[in-house]
């Protein structure tokens, strides 16, 4: 069952700046990785799936509901971390996750304690205090607290040092593995890679590939003859660097190089313009 749905979704700011007849669906309990240079139109899109705007062309759907329409309802109900996040500065940490409890209306704390502890936050700090770190940490804070069924998160890790952004990880396969589902837009190669079950790459507001982690890796696979002095060296080779050997010429080994996610983002955006 498709939890989030687009559906030929457009916006032309002009310029090339948009979303261009966008559609991909995001089944319930799949994490989803969304991947692109700055520009390449994932905030755009993650906005269409708040109901921040409107889209001139195609739809947006978040659990069977229209995400202009329905937009109050949804806000509501689901975990949003946006790229960049915007606090009620004088409020105190504390005051603010109060806020969004009577806004959402939660009959009790929900998560908060729980998630205070695990990211090490002492929210009673007034937010205009707080470091860029505090101030991601409450984000996190905010979108997880309430048990949403599901998540969008936009750089969700920014501003976090790496015990925190290992911290976050684990957060996001243990609600994976209760079920939830999860649009994950980052530059956190590995964030993705750990975390995602199929990842969307777009450019120039269209996607580029799309498909799992593991399928994306196994059609960038390079295989090289290397051709050694002796057959003696060929045969260490192989066993110091892995590879095929015997080959016809016993001097050759054949290697296989698989390149990460981040290798396989460069060969799609790392010799054109960053849109």
């Amino acid at each position: 069952m498709s939890m989030i749905g687009i559906s030929h979704l457009t916006r032309d700011f002009g310029g090339g700046k948009g979303v261009f007849d966008l559609s991909l669906e995001i089944e319930k309990g799949e994490a989803f990785g969304f991947l692109g240079p700055n520009g390449a139109g994932k905030t755009t899109t993650i906005r269409h799936l708040m109901g921040f705007i409107r889209a001139q062309g195609g739809t947006c759907s978040i659990g069977g509901r229209d995400c202009w329409k329905d937009a109050d309802t949804i806000q509501k109900t689901l975990g949003y971390i946006p790229g960049e996040i915007a606090f009620f500065e004088e409020m105190s940490g504390n005051a603010y996750l109060a806020f969004l409890r009577s806004y959402r209306g939660m009959k009790d704390e929900g998560r908060t304690s729980e998630l205070l502890e695990r990211f090490e936050l002492q929210a009673g700090v007034r937010i205009k205090k707080m470091s860029k770190g505090m101030k991601q940490k409450l984000g996190i804070v905010a979108a997880f607290m309430h048990d949403p069924d599901t998540l969008i998160l936009d750089e969700p890790t920014s501003g976090l040092d790496p015990l925190m952004q290992n911290r976050f990880v684990e957060l996001v396969r243990e609600e994976k593995a209760r079920g939830k589902t999860i649009l994950l837009s980052s530059h956190m190669f590995e964030e993705v890679e750990r975390t995602c079950d199929r990842i969307g790459m777009i450019r120039g507001g269209r996607l580029a590939a799309l498909d799992s982690a593991q399928a994306l890796r196994a059609r960038h696979v390079k295989t090289y003859v290397v051709t050694l002095a002796s057959e003696q060296e060929a045969r260490a080779f192989a066993e110091d660097f892995g590879g095929r050997w015997p080959l016809e010429d016993a001097r050759q080994v054949e290697v296989t190089a698989r390149q990460s996610l981040e290798e396989i983002f460069m060969h799609y955006y790392g010799g054109g313009p960053s849109c």
